[in-house]
């Protein structure tokens, strides 16, 4: 029998899939379509200090190989997060969950991890330096070391669970800003999040998406997220959560051979309901096919 059983920054998780932040709400949608209780864990909808609307629609548009979005951070808000969503999470989800937090300041992001780092169900809090969606937000601190080192330990300084930083992938130098944050108290790495995209509307002869450009998420951008995977953990001694075009048993394999510790399926879920419950029932499988016995041992073995 395989041991899909890994442990990220000491949360001991059942397997390593986890749904990724934007891509699976609170669960509340997607506990009708099967008990996400087999899921290692989740990561809940982007939360920020104060309640979002997001950006004005049509803020999604399909492309080959993906999707682009630009929803903007929509969410109702940290103090609603804790008081109502929470505490309904508690009746159909009993694991710790991942929050994913963002900020238009380092106050804001401090502010807000503070607060949920004190609720019992948060296991790691997820601080998103990197979405390409809202002006003047994440994107500023994830594309330069020194402003995401100065979020990291912001964070560090009022938290006591484990944190990591979801990392931008629209930058040349991934390893240098993923070291600055290991240096400033960073527990861990999540990349990558969405690449920056376009479509246009020939007919019209306009941006498709009203936000002119959004995050480009997908099978297609795979072989760039398992590269900036692959030179983070080689370059970085805290463990990384991998994320990008994961679809497949397979994929979660090559992610962790790479050196993720965890994976995140992000639009996987938007296509398929059911794509983490398929992966995690395949890849005992898979496992065997390849001969391990515990997913844990190939964490990094390719050199």
């Amino acid at each position: 029998m395989v041991d899909l059983s890994v442990s990220l920054a000491g949360l001991k998780l059942d397997n390593p899939v986890i749904p990724a932040s934007g891509t699976f709400g609170f669960g509340k949608e997607f506990k009708d379509y099967y008990d996400i209780n087999i899921l290692g864990s989740f990561s809940f909808k982007g939360t920020t200090k104060e309640a979002r609307f997001g950006n004005p629609t049509p803020r999604i548009a399909e492309c080959r190989g993906g999707m682009i979005n630009a929803v903007g951070l929509q969410n109702p808000g940290v103090n609603h997060v804790i008081e109502n969503e929470l505490p309904e999470m508690k009746k159909y989800f009993s694991k710790p969950v991942i929050a994913n937090v963002s900020g238009f300041s380092v106050e804001e992001y401090a502010y807000t991890c503070e607060l949920l780092d004190r609720e019992e169900q948060v296991g790691i809090l997820e601080v998103n330096v990197s979405c390409p969606n809202v002006h003047g937000g994440g994107m500023s601190f994830g594309t330069d070391s020194k402003s995401a080192a100065a979020v990291t330990e912001a964070v560090k300084k009022v938290t006591t669970k484990p944190v990591f930083i979801k990392l931008s992938p629209n930058v040349t130098d991934i390893v240098s800003i993923a070291k600055a944050c290991e240096e400033a108290g960073a527990d861990g790495i999540c990349l990558i999040n969405t690449l920056l995209g376009m479509r246009i509307d020939t007919k019209r002869r306009v941006p498709v998406i009203a936000n002119t450009m959004g995050g480009f998420s997908g099978e297609a951008v795979f072989p760039v997220a398992l590269r900036m995977v692959y030179q983070v953990a080689k370059a970085c001694s805290v463990p990384v959560m991998g994320c990008g075009g994961v679809s497949s048993a397979g994929d979660v394999i090559e992610m962790m051979m790479a050196g993720a510790t965890a994976v995140q399926v992000g639009a996987a879920n938007l296509i398929n309901p059911y794509a983490c419950k398929e992966i995690i029932e395949a890849l005992p499988k898979e496992c065997e096919r390849l001969n391990i016995k515990r997913i844990s041992d190939i964490i990094g073995v390719v050199g």
